[in-house]
């Protein structure tokens, strides 16, 4: 559906990271639920964007990252079981926290036509909430699903999501609300 895009953000990750256990334990039922709102998009011909940290390898490129974070050996490597990247599918890796600091996910989104963005992934509190800041400055639409993003406490999460609603008027209805006009 044109004007619309969802936005994966940091889910290809191997959560090699001290609190990175803690964060797969909220990560991966949200993962599962991106997933299947993955799908109902797909059907309307809403794109996907994976918004991905490069972890500051500067000569890799998304393929790499997902096969890295998808090894055996690496913790985050459920959450690229469930939201393994598809053929028609697009992606930015991002140097900071927000998807559009220094990244070309603004040319694309306008090239896609998006006026309203679909933003999940982790962390809620840290790159979604940078990530939706930004949005929300270039003049973005925001839904925020409460059900498909994470954070490593229950505390952040309940509190960026209540920043969110309040400074940046994102919808945080769960996915199964988000009706697309």
């Amino acid at each position: 559906m044109k004007g619309h895009a969802l936005l994966i953000i940091d889910m290809i990750n191997a959560l090699d990271f001290p609190e990175g256990g803690k964060l797969l334990g909220s990560a991966l039922p949200a993962a599962r639920r991106i997933a299947r709102l993955k799908q109902r998009l797909k059907a309307q011909r809403v794109p996907t964007v994976y918004v991905n940290d490069n972890y500051g390898q500067w000569r890799s490129d998304f393929k790499q990252v997902v096969a890295r974070c998808a090894d055996a050996g690496s913790l985050g490597a459920p959450l690229v079981e469930v939201l393994h990247p598809e053929g028609g599918d697009y992606f930015v890796l991002k140097p900071e926290r927000s998807g559009f600091r220094d990244t070309p996910l603004r040319m694309l989104l306008e090239d896609l036509g998006a006026r309203t963005l679909i933003l999940t992934g982790i962390a809620l509190d840290v790159c979604v909430f940078a990530t939706a800041t930004d949005a929300a400055m270039h003049g973005f639409k925001l839904h925020v699903p409460s059900d498909c993003v994470a954070s490593e406490t229950p505390g952040r999460r309940t509190a960026s999501l209540k920043l969110l609603r309040d400074s940046l008027q994102a919808d945080t209805r769960p996915w199964r609300a988000i009706t697309l006009r």
